[in-house]
């Protein structure tokens, strides 16, 4: 990493300080993947287990809706904040981190009806408490990176970005001549994600193989099913997972840029992925 973007490796800071830390790091991190989109990052492993990041991602799961929702470990956010205390927690959780001792769990099968009346179910994964902070603390290092890297007209799971802005990109482009509008969408889509064709292009962008390493654990760390038995994860990312979100959007990326390509050159273009 250039030098300007250290983050200090001592202990957590106060929240707002740390907040402040991350949203600079994030900043430079986007900055430099816009400037050079062929730009390889290393040095990323340092940041996700700086004390700043640790702290920003442990407060996002303890504040999530689902944090007092257990892993296969059972524990919750209010478990950990009752009985070690997050600064204990968030020490413990480095120092296996940096020893190369972390390993994530199998998550927790959980099936939830679809909406729609159809009596269909949806299988959510649920990770445990310590693997949604790691995850979290990933999140906030490669979203700004991969950030630079899509296209203006991908919507969902992104920051600051939502369905009903494609909904007004819609009506847009319709008081505008444009009379067609393509719903389409992906059987499956995070359960089916190819796992060696995510990685590469993870790859692209990310060297640091510590931070490859923790992803590819992530995807390969198994399901835990409802009637407690154990399956491994050869291909998909699981709902319910905190990196698979931004997952989901690195391996649509590529259909983003196949449907792009024709209109790069000039053309316009009224195409969008909710």
């Amino acid at each position: 990493m250039p030098k300007d973007a250290p983050l200090n490796s001592g202990a957590p800071e106060a929240p707002m300080g740390s907040h402040q830390r991350v949203s600079g790091m994030q900043a430079k991190l986007h900055r430099w993947a816009a400037a050079d989109d062929g730009r390889r990052f290393d040095d990323l492993f340092n940041l996700v287990c700086d004390p700043a990041t640790l702290l920003v991602a442990f407060e996002r799961v303890a504040g999530n809706k689902g944090a007092k929702t257990p892993g296969v470990d059972g524990v919750t956010a209010v478990n950990v904040e009752r009985d070690i205390g997050s600064y204990g927690f968030l020490e413990d959780l480095r120092h296996v981190l940096k020893t190369g001792e972390f390993r994530p769990l199998p998550v927790r099968e959980r099936k939830i009806p679809k909406q729609g009346g159809s009596g269909k179910v949806r299988s959510l994964g649920i990770p445990t408490i310590t693997d949604r902070v790691v995850q979290a603390a990933l999140k906030l290092v490669l979203e700004p990176i991969f950030e630079a890297d899509f296209k203006p007209i991908s919507y969902g799971f992104r920051p600051l970005r939502r369905a009903h802005d494609a909904i007004a990109e819609i009506h847009f482009y319709g008081t505008r001549g444009y009379r067609w509008v393509l719903d389409a969408d992906i059987a499956a889509c995070f359960d089916s994600i190819d796992h060696t064709a995510l990685m590469d292009r993870v790859r692209a962008r990310v060297k640091d193989k510590r931070v490859l390493r923790l992803v590819k654990a992530f995807l390969k760390a198994g399901v835990l099913t409802e009637d407690n038995s154990r399956e491994d994860t050869l291909t998909g990312t699981p709902q319910g997972g905190i990196l698979s979100p931004l997952l989901a959007n690195i391996a649509l990326s590529a259909l983003d840029e196949h449907l792009t390509r024709p209109w790069e050159s000039g053309g316009e273009m009224a195409t969008g992925n909710l």
